[in-house]
């Protein structure tokens, strides 16, 4: 029996976002179009235009599910020291920790962010969606200051922006500075402790 159009579009999502992102990666978002993407999915534009209405709402729908998956395997992995003495520094660590897959998403996210810069309507939508891993990423950090004894006085939303804006900054750092002795995540590390000590007393 044929599957109903409802029980294949999870499929056809999937098939979507895939060959989205693989051409993202390799090409960059201005230089894919619709037709690439369906082209190689092996869909047609009907099934695009079916599930997403540009190719912005697209990556949007790849940043959340980016997003779903990073605060995953960071809930998982600060299970392991939530009473560590400085656990923003290492929600930082792992944050930092770069493989080629986080590398080719941050080359293709930083693309869209200044593409959503040139367009209010973008910019707002992506705004939202970037709340969704601020919100998830500051109630990581507030469970683990929590049981280390740290009280900031500021917000953990307010961490969590912080953290961010700061692993963003060093990443496209390092997308230009490849040497090990120009890369300053160290440097980065090494001050948040103090950064935080010096907003609130444990």
């Amino acid at each position: 029996m044929p599957k109903s159009p409802t029980k294949r579009r999870p499929a056809t999502v999937a098939a979507l976002t895939d060959s989205a992102l693989a051409l993202f990666a390799e090409r960059g978002f201005h230089a894919t179009s619709i037709s690439d993407i369906v082209q190689q999915a092996g869909l047609t534009r009907g099934a695009f235009y079916s599930n997403f209405r540009d190719k912005e709402e697209l990556f949007l729908a790849l940043y959340d599910t980016h997003t779903d998956r990073l605060l995953s395997q960071l809930r998982d992995q600060v299970e392991t020291f939530t009473d560590d003495a400085d656990p923003v520094a290492r929600v930082f660590d792992l944050l930092a920790t770069h493989d080629a897959q986080e590398h080719s998403w941050f080359l293709v996210s930083m693309e869209f962010t200044l593409h959503a810069a040139r367009h209010p309507d973008i910019a707002r939508a992506l705004a939202e969606h970037e709340e969704r891993l601020n919100t998830g990423l500051a109630e990581i950090l507030g469970r683990c200051l929590a049981s280390s004894g740290h009280a900031p006085d500021v917000s953990s939303t307010a961490l969590a922006r912080l953290v961010v804006a700061l692993y963003e900054g060093l990443t496209a750092m390092r997308v230009t500075h490849t040497t090990a002795d120009a890369d300053p995540t160290p440097l980065a590390r090494r001050a948040l402790p103090h950064l935080v000590r010096a907003l609130g007393t444990p």
